[in-house]
């Protein structure tokens, strides 16, 4: 099993990565939650008909007493009502502050357990079981969690780093194809904007990184590795971490008008075709570069434009969580592998996506 530490200001913690991983939960959990006595492992209907009673089976073997609460899959269900069931199973079970909560599922599931776990008697540790290409490679690691509004994506939540995030490859042999290829959206993005090793290694391997589990574990630990680096260095997002966001600006508004039906990877891929497109119009982005990455995209079955108009995307960024009193950090990528954070208000906004 591979490990990958993250040091983040508030609390370092272990992404163990491999084969199997969800055998060692039990034996990992009393490490990180001592003196810890019940837990409660958060997932949605479809993980939780593969997974929840594997998973039950770990914890309770462990020794501790474990409850559930299981919620409808889909975006549509990430809100504070479902949140508030959480809050109310950990009530009524009894739970105090040396109490802890698994999230088993992909970015929705691991987000909720994560803002559930930090508003809890004030913050209660979580442990996040990441199921989906996804959530592994990026909503697991690094503390942030959230929930949804009507006005926008995760603009509500808290920064809680996990006690321990365990990765087990052999989830994803469950995971739909389409699901599988919205994860992409973020291992892609990665390559983008920091890894041009990783860039490489997915053109090599011509779309298909899902036959070869040693290859898929090695793409997975090279995109947490990349995460943990950021989130070491800015864990609150006010500077380098930032750049995680390249696509998500414009992506995030294509997801809220969709009404959440619409992939999150999905929209990230297609929010990435759009800027990409734009650095090129406006000089920084050279066209062969350009190229190169939107046909990374395709290769992975990824989309790169959307019929939005720079009107309705400017529109939607002005409710995003990544504005700074009058202006947006918007994320360029200049140059395959190296990432840029250019301030913009929405006039200038508007005139980049537009020119």
């Amino acid at each position: 099993m591979r490990t990958v530490r993250v040091n983040a200001l508030s609390k370092s913690y272990d992404v163990l990565i491999g084969k199997n991983a969800v055998e060692a939960l039990g034996e990992e959990a009393k490490k990180v939650c001592p003196g810890a006595l019940k837990v409660l492992v958060v997932s949605e209907t479809n993980v939780a008909a593969l997974y929840l009673d594997p998973v039950k089976a770990q914890l309770e073997g462990a020794g501790f007493e474990v409850t559930d609460y299981v919620f409808e899959a889909g975006e549509q269900n990430k809100n504070i009502n479902e949140i508030a069931g959480m809050w109310n199973k950990m009530a009524e079970a009894g739970f105090t502050r040396t109490d802890f909560v698994v999230g088993l599922g992909g970015g929705v599931t691991t987000d909720m357990a994560g803002f559930a776990a930090s508003t809890f008697l004030r913050g209660i540790k979580v442990i996040q079981l990441p199921t989906s290409l996804l959530a592994m490679v990026d909503a697991s690691v690094g503390g942030k969690t959230g929930i949804d509004i009507p006005m926008g994506k995760n603009q509500v939540g808290a920064f809680w780093q996990p006690s321990l995030v365990l990765e087990d490859i052999s989830f994803l042999k469950t995971l739909p194809d389409e699901v599988f290829t919205e994860g992409m959206g973020e291992v892609t993005k990665h390559a983008f904007i920091m890894d041009l090793e990783l860039f490489d290694k997915l053109g090599k391997a011509n779309g298909d990184i899902r036959s070869d589990e040693d290859l898929l574990e090695e793409i997975v630990c090279m995109n947490v590795s990349d995460k943990a680096s950021v989130v070491g260095e800015d864990e609150n997002d006010n500077g380098r971490r930032q750049t995680l966001n390249f696509g998500h600006t414009v992506g995030h508004v294509i997801e809220r008008d969709s009404g959440f039906t619409k992939p999150h990877g999905i929209c990230v891929a297609k929010g990435m075709g759009i800027v990409i497109d734009a650095c090129v119009r406006a000089g920084t982005l050279a066209k062969e570069d350009a190229d190169k990455m939107k046909d990374l995209l395709k290769l992975y079955k990824l989309p790169v434009t959307d019929d939005i108009t720079p009107e309705a995307i400017v529109e939607g960024a002005m409710n995003d969580k990544k504005k700074r009193g009058d202006t947006l950090s918007v994320i360029l990528v200049n140059k395959i592998g190296q990432a840029e954070i250019r301030k913009m208000n929405k006039e200038e906004f508007l005139k980049f996506l537009s020119v």
